[in-house]
């Protein structure tokens, strides 16, 4: 009974509240309740539920949802500017250097070093993303700018990735790394315009002959078609499935019909809560004792480079010192990227199974710490007296 698909899912949900219960009582974000929960019926310490292919199939949806419902709430001209290109650019190199410089020092070799960078480039909107609209925060100029340089961040690490991969295989390939960063680029770009000029007016035409046949669901499906949709150009094109679900979010966010985004919301709630809880069961404490000090040091430099690399260019750009600790703050969770290229890494042999642990013990523990942080800040005196 335990391996039946009925029984994985109907824990995952009741983890899940069990996650809201924790969280409400300690005045923590719900991300932190629910990784917790899930480092507790995982291989770490119940044994409950493992990360299986079926879990890993949830938890994507569950992030394509949570950047789905986010783009709704997300203007596009508030997130593409100069400031978010030049965090973005920033925040990827510092932390590149730091996660090398990092596994250098406990005597990694070069290749695996690399990776190592590699992997501590990219942020993770969705963790992000999630404390921001939990606060209801989404509409400030600290979260345009995180969001607008999280998504630009994603195209890069991802670069960062492919780069990286035929370095160490000795096949870089100066053209095709040129091409696949201009369709990316071009994909955020015309995927809005698209959006907005085409998909936004066919659905408010499509919705007003749903309700005039008495149909009025069949606009909410075809919201999430076109979510999923831009979700699979975006993997096609070589971005994660989440930007493209985000890209279709923003593309909508104009279009003010009422059953889509409630819709949308309600399986976002149920889809989310798993991805979250699949952070915590990721987690095999009992691999870790061999590289904690490695993990240990990682993980300050992951905190310290992302807050600086991201944090100082947005002060530069014009924030205020205390947007500016959130915008830094806000960029530390690697998420999902890191996990890809850690695994990627290590199906590949350009890793070796402590480091590959290790990236993902790290991107964990980034997860957790980055809604306490962000969440004082926003409470702090500085940044109430600046609203």
């Amino acid at each position: 009974m335990l391996s039946t698909i009925e029984f994985q899912i109907s824990l995952f949900l009741f983890v899940a509240l069990l996650g809201y219960f924790i969280s409400t009582r300690i005045g923590q974000s719900v991300v932190i309740g629910e990784i917790f929960v899930g480092i507790v019926v995982g291989p770490s310490i119940l044994g409950l539920i493992t990360y299986t292919d079926f879990i890993q199939n949830l938890a994507t949806m569950g992030a394509i949802f949570l950047l789905f419902v986010v783009g709704l709430q997300t203007k596009f001209k508030e997130i593409y500017n100069l400031r978010a290109i030049v965090i973005a650019l920033v925040g990827v190199v510092v932390p590149w250097i730091g996660g090398y410089a990092v596994a250098q020092l406990f005597g990694f070799p070069v290749g695996q070093a690399i990776f190592v960078g590699t992997a501590m480039t990219a942020t993770s909107i969705a963790i992000t993303a999630q404390v921001l609209k939990e606060m209801g925060k989404l509409d400030t100029p600290a979260a345009n700018a995180i969001i607008g340089a999280a998504v630009i961040d994603d195209v890069l690490a991802l670069l960062a990735l492919s780069l990286t991969r035929e370095f160490l295989t000795h096949s870089i390939d100066v053209n095709s790394i040129v091409i696949s960063i201009a369709i990316a680029f071009l994909f955020l770009f015309f995927g809005v315009l698209l959006g907005t000029r085409v998909i936004n007016p066919y659905l408010e035409r499509f919705d007003k002959w749903a309700n005039k046949h008495g149909v009025e669901k069949a606009t909410f499906l075809a919201a999430i078609a076109f979510a999923f949709a831009y979700a699979l150009v975006a993997e096609v094109v070589g971005l994660s499935a989440i930007v493209g679900a985000f890209i279709a979010g923003v593309s909508l966010e104009s279009l003010k019909i009422h059953s889509y985004r409630e819709g949308s919301e309600y399986l976002e709630a149920i889809f989310a809560a798993i991805f979250f809880v699949s952070l915590g069961v990721l987690l095999d404490a009992s691999a870790l004792a061999s590289v904690a000090p490695f993990i240990i040091a990682l993980t300050l430099v992951a905190i310290v480079t992302k807050a600086i690399g991201c944090g100082v260019p947005a002060r530069l750009m014009g924030l205020n010192t205390t947007e500016s600790m959130i915008v830094g703050l806000g960029m530390v969770p690697r998420g999902e990227i890191a996990i890809i290229a850690a695994l990627i890494g290590l199906t590949q042999g350009f890793i070796t199974q402590e480091i590959y642990s290790a990236v993902i013990v790290v991107s964990l523990l980034t997860t957790i710490v980055t809604p306490i942080f962000i969440g004082r800040l926003f409470e702090s005196k500085a940044y109430k007296v600046k609203a």
